[in-house]
């Protein structure tokens, strides 16, 4: 297969479906999660879940990164942005992420803050450059795929000598998430589900490679396979599952193999252990404070680190009560489990962060599901 649209056949998608049908054993249930909000869009987007058998169950899981950062860093976001004189860049999908009192960096920039949408790290290192008289902060946000590029920006900036350029780190890591879903007493005292395999997200498996999930494979007994964005890729994923699971298996399966390997990309992997160390613990939305699971820049690197720069303090904000974003990035409730959803929470005026970008689930149910709920 070599062309994209080799991938959205439907005549395959049927065949697949009829085969997971066919191997599916009716006397159990399959709860298999999706860690990537990439998956959640194709699965929303393409119709998976009407092809699947009613025993198999899809839970979106925790990876749309603007939906897990917690409230109190947008705060941050948003107060570093406010700053005379200074300049914030950020990916698109923050710009609508609310915060206190429903403010957000878009509501900030219309009352006056030089907030600047970007398509790359590279870009704020050039408004830096085009702007020396004026503090430059990247807002860095994302899995292990947006992590490298970060850490180019840091070395260019190095490089460049700018001394106006810095970046306020929130990048995040998978593993350490799925493995605290699968083993923190924290979390199941919140509510999950039980959790029957996953399904390894794509991109950041190009990054980090296949290996890390070997772990959590072995020590959970949680077969894994990581898939591409594609309806096929994912549909030949969950059947891969149900074959794991029925034959009593929990291994780390390739099914994206034409991106990923097993040692994935290390040139990235050094560059960014160049850059970047663990933090200790660090608060996700949803999933509340999980230790390890998070970068931070590097003392060597500490003049460029936004959080020192700034001395920006750590806040924590709660979420809107009757938002249940929460309890969806667990994988606990779904999106129509919410009372605000469709009516008050909308993509034009999200409560909640699962509500912003395409990759969050309730964005991808708004956009693909909800007629068919209705019906």
């Amino acid at each position: 297969m070599k062309y994209i649209d080799e991938f959205r056949d439907g005549a395959l998608a049927r065949n697949i479906a009829a085969n997971i049908a066919r191997e599916v054993d009716p006397d159990r249930r399959y709860h298999l999660m999706e860690f990537c909000g990439g998956h959640t869009h194709a699965i929303s987007r393409y119709g998976i879940a009407d092809l699947l058998s009613a025993n198999v169950r899809m839970i979106h899981g925790p990876g749309c990164p603007v939906c897990v950062l917690p409230a109190g860093r947008v705060e941050n976001a948003i107060r570093l942005a406010q700053t005379p004189g200074l300049i914030l860049c950020c990916y698109g999908d923050m710009l609508r992420v609310p915060a206190a009192d429903g403010m957000s960096l878009l509501k900030a920039k219309a009352r006056g803050a030089d907030v600047r949408m970007v398509y790359s790290s590279a870009d704020a290192v050039s408004i830096a450059q085009e702007n020396p008289q004026r503090q430059v902060v990247f807002f860095a946000i994302g899995f292990e795929t947006t992590t490298p590029p970060t850490a180019v920006a840091i070395r260019q900036a190095q490089a460049l000598g700018l001394t106006n350029f810095s970046v306020f780190c929130n990048h995040v890591l998978t593993p350490s998430a799925i493995a605290h879903i699968l083993q923190s007493p924290e979390i199941r005292q919140l509510g999950v589900l039980a959790l029957d395999g996953f399904i390894g997200p794509a991109h950041v498996s190009t990054v980090i490679g296949s290996r890390p999930y070997e772990y959590f494979a072995e020590e959970f007994q949680k077969p894994v396979v990581i898939a591409g964005f594609e309806p096929l890729d994912v549909m030949q994923a969950i059947l891969m599952l149900v074959r794991q699971l029925n034959e009593g298996r929990a291994e780390v399966e390739n099914e994206f193999s034409r991106a990923v390997t097993r040692d994935g990309n290390v040139k990235a992997q050094l560059l960014v252990a160049e850059v970047f160390e663990l933090r200790r613990v660090f608060e996700w939305r949803g999933l509340g404070l999980v230790p390890y699971s998070a970068l931070r820049i590097k003392a060597q690197y500490a003049d460029y680190d936004a959080e020192l720069r700034f001395r920006i303090p750590a806040i924590s904000i709660a979420d809107n009560k009757a938002c249940e974003c929460g309890a969806i990035l667990r994988g606990v409730k779904h999106p129509m489990d919410c009372k605000l959803f469709g009516t008050v929470c909308t993509p034009d005026n999200p409560v909640g962060s699962c509500m912003v970008s395409s990759e969050g689930a309730c964005a991808a149910h708004y956009s693909y599901g909800r007629f068919r709920d209705a019906a």
